[in-house]
């Protein structure tokens, strides 16, 4: 499980500008719209803790599928 990465982006009219990684364990902003909202979701460390959970939840269960 150390090799698996889960990456939330998101976007807006087809453009990235916010992304969590599971391996940076934190958002990270592209634009600068992307990066003030990174700031505050990285504050609350209840979904940071949510989001670094999804990883075993969900690409654990999929590694066999692949």
């Amino acid at each position: 499980l150390k090799d698996i990465q889960y990456i939330r982006s998101i976007c807006y009219d087809k453009r990235e500008y916010a992304r969590f990684d599971s391996n940076l364990g934190r958002f990270v902003g592209y634009t600068e719209y992307g990066v003030k909202n990174a700031e505050r979701w990285n504050k609350d460390t209840s979904e940071i803790t949510g989001l670094k959970a999804q990883r075993e939840a969900y690409c654990q269960h999929n590694i066999d599928i692949w």
